[in-house]
């Protein structure tokens, strides 16, 4: 089987979204967007003690057109929306989020974040959807760490869960709009594990913390991103630390993307029309009780 090569290996810009401390590794000054990942953030805050829980992390805002998905390494999120979804999801756990024709949600620490220690550590990542499929209805579908499938390895140094997609016959059980996969893995130090994707799929990987040697040849640490070449199949992963990582591989969809603040559609026109939308209240209303 033939080996997916690293073509990138990316550092992330530091930049704040609410309350989030964020590494900002998508849209990358080298790559742009890796369709269908159109934005990839790294979020890692301790929780304050001097402001209300209910007024940290992001406040309303909407979205159209992809999905915004969230992945909880540490901690948990409060979520909230215009659908009528309130939702909380600790470690482990995924809220994905078809945003379709729109929706307006926020995302808050959990009441009991000082009782998981106080830190919230997550990754966003926004997922592009077909033209086809931008206006459809929203959809918000949780999955906590109990109920996505995982594999763990023979000498249990290997932990991944897979909310979406499917890796060696394990499929997640979030519906996706293409062909999308997506895991949080967990490695201690030598654990190993060998992925296999498409070729034709453009795949990245991820390290929160740790290291992690790539097919033998190049190591990726702490808030570094390999972004893969589309020149085989398979990637074999050892970690030389104990680990936290994520990896995500799917079908381009390549097709025209206008993108601009929580839109991302196939023209401006459409980004127009969001807009306009919105501000008429089309997405629905979201008040934060």
């Amino acid at each position: 089987m033939t080996t997916k090569n690293i073509k990138h290996i990316l550092k992330g810009n530091a930049i704040n979204v609410g309350t989030f401390n964020v590494q900002e590794l998508l849209p990358s000054r080298v790559e742009g967007y890796f369709d269908p990942f159109l934005v990839f953030h790294h979020g890692k805050t301790k929780a304050d003690k001097n402001i209300p829980i209910d007024e940290q992390g992001v406040g309303a805002h909407p979205h159209r057109g992809f999905s915004p998905v969230t992945f909880i390494y540490k901690g948990g999120i409060h979520h909230h929306d215009s659908r009528g979804n309130h939702q909380v999801v600790y470690a482990g756990g995924t809220q994905w989020i078809n945003a379709g024709m729109g929706i307006v949600h926020s995302e808050r620490m959990p009441e009991k974040i000082f009782e998981l220690g106080g830190e919230q550590e997550i990754l966003q990542v926004w997922v592009n959807s077909p033209a086809k499929n931008k206006m459809s209805q929203p959809a918000y579908v949780p999955a906590t760490k109990e109920d996505t499938p995982t594999i763990t390895t023979d000498d249990g140094l290997t932990t991944i869960r897979i909310p979406a997609g499917e890796i060696d016959g394990v499929k997640g059980i979030i519906p996706t709009f293409t062909n999308v996969t997506t895991a949080m893995g967990e490695m201690k130090k030598g654990g190993s594990y060998n992925f296999t994707f498409p070729t034709t799929h453009n795949t990245l990987l991820y390290v929160l913390e740790g290291e992690l040697l790539i097919n033998d040849k190049q190591t990726i640490i702490t808030k570094q991103m390999a972004l893969f070449d589309n020149d085989g199949e398979n990637i074999s992963v050892k970690a030389n630390a104990d680990t936290l990582f994520f990896i995500g591989s799917g079908t381009p969809i390549n097709e025209p993307i206008a993108a601009h603040g929580p839109f991302v559609m196939n023209t401006q026109t459409e980004i127009l029309e969001a807009f306009r939308d919105y501000q008429m209240g089309k997405m629905g209303v979201l008040i934060e009780e």
